[in-house]
């Protein structure tokens, strides 16, 4: 059993000015389904930390007790036999160097008998599907790869609670459904109380037991009438044609029997494609296939094979410091691009290096506003959420104007509404700085009004999807 009650909950970060969760009553019964979800620094995160230990109670007033125990009276090492947590950015929980010895840590942490220890691994490695990444360094690993190795540690560590934070953001589609099915058996079939915060809600609808959305620093459980018209954005997605460029005779890249690879493993075949200026591109395909590999060659920060050119030169003869005003690359985790300490700070520094100039100090505050990020100027950008640091991290890659620009899953951690603004802040800019985007993306939700071509990257292929 594992009933969590939130009683008169108030939490508030220092210096902040009003609590981010305010008298706050919410029972969430034991071996149940709860998605939480609602907009970006509403508090979801701040109140899954508060469950697991992450957050110190003290600071909060009210409580949370566990099956009628304060949690604050359990001592942190009987706290994870009960509690368990995935982090929205699995970078901030690992501390091992391979995949392997990350699952032995939290298993030694929770003092498991060593004769209990690879069984219990490997269980929970093939439960989540990742067998094959046992022997992996963790920074070789894909974004959703990570994802999924922190969910295999939830798994081994088998606790009662799982509190999981966007468990599915740099998950492929596909691989996404399996785990969503995963969670159901062990509700099912394991007892576990699931608490999941999610900004895209497709596949939920008719697996979880009760939906909680976190608004004006309240809980407020969503009624099931209620769930068909919360739903609907992710489960009628409209289909849409696709075709393949034109060849052209000066492309912005030409890829000439390009191969990428990862030590001994391959993944792209001798392959020759355009992408055009101008035009945005979509790239799609399962975790661990190459995307990122592959953007991370387009910048000449990974080797490979054949011939990459840019508006017809190699790029391996173009200087380094030139080519990268030409084309940036906005990374999959927000918090690498950052350089500096407040909001303003970065806004100043991005206008310094900017290639062109129709950024102005108005544009940039409308934008703000446009994201729901005005009035942030001194916040320091490690306590935003994760959503708020992604769109400003857009925000200050898109001040820079480089002629392409890169977006390794820039819908990470952003809820409908912010999806929505986003694209059409880049929609505008588009169309004034004439900007060429190519996108990798798993969630497409929001985003596909926004594309002209699609890409698929699998099996060591990277194919123009076709469909009439």
């Amino acid at each position: 059993m594992a009933r969590i009650a939130l009683n008169n909950l108030t939490y508030s970060y220092p210096q902040a000015p009003t609590p981010i969760l305010e008298h706050v009553n919410l029972t969430l019964p034991s071996q149940q389904f709860t998605l939480l979800t609602g907009p970006s620094g509403t508090g979801k995160s701040t109140l899954l930390q508060l469950m697991a230990g992450g957050l110190s109670l003290a600071d909060a007033s009210g409580s949370i007790t566990f099956d009628g125990q304060s949690l604050n009276d359990l001592p942190a090492n009987h706290r994870a036999r009960h509690v368990a947590m995935m982090f929205q950015n699995p970078n901030q929980q690992f501390a091992m160097d391979t995949v392997e010895h990350e699952l032995i840590f939290a298993l030694e942490n929770l003092q498991v008998p060593r004769s209990q220890m690879m069984a219990r691994l490997r269980h929970a490695l093939a439960f989540v599907g990742i067998e094959h990444l046992q022997p992996r360094l963790l920074n070789r690993l894909s974004g959703g790869e990570k994802q999924k190795v922190a969910l295999a540690v939830i798994v081994a560590m088998d606790s009662d609670v799982i509190l999981l934070d966007e468990p599915f953001a740099s998950v492929d589609p596909e691989a996404r459904a399996g785990l969503l099915e995963r969670l159901v058996e062990l509700r099912d079939q394991h007892g576990k109380t699931i608490i999941l915060a999610d900004h895209d809600l497709a596949g939920y609808d008719q697996l979880v037991d009760q939906v909680v959305r976190l608004t004006n620093h309240q809980l407020v459980p969503v009624a099931q009438s209620e769930w068909p018209q919360l739903f609907a954005a992710f489960t009628d997605q409209p289909q849409r044609a696709w075709t393949a460029p034109e060849p052209v005779t000066k492309p912005f890249f030409q890829l000439d029997q390009v191969t990428l690879a990862a030590g001994d493993r391959e993944l792209l075949a001798p392959t020759t494609r355009q992408l055009l200026a101008h035009h945005n591109t979509l790239i799609t395909g399962p975790n661990g296939s190459g995307k990122s590999t592959l953007f991370e060659a387009l910048v000449r920060l990974h080797s490979y094979g054949g011939e990459i050119r840019y508006n017809g030169t190699p790029i391996a003869k173009l200087k380094r410091k030139r080519y990268a005003r030409h084309v940036a690359l906005l990374f999959q985790d927000a918090e690498t691009q950052f350089l500096n300490i407040t909001v303003a700070e970065e806004l100043a520094q991005s206008q310094h290096y900017a290639y062109g100039d129709y950024f102005t100090p108005e544009r940039i505050q409308a934008a703000l506003t446009q994201l729901n990020l005005a009035g942030r100027d001194d916040q320091i950008i490690y306590t935003l959420s994760e959503g708020q640091k992604k769109k400003l991290q857009i925000l200050l890659m898109l001040i820079m104007q480089s002629p392409v620009l890169l977006m390794d899953e820039p819908l990470k951690g952003l809820d409908l509404r912010s999806v929505n603004a986003l694209v059409a802040l880049l929609t505008e800019t588009q169309a004034a700085t004439k900007q060429t985007l190519i996108i990798i993306s798993h969630q497409l939700t929001g985003l596909l009004p926004l594309i002209d071509y699609q890409l698929h990257f699998e099996n060591h292929q990277l194919d123009w999807v076709v469909r009439p």
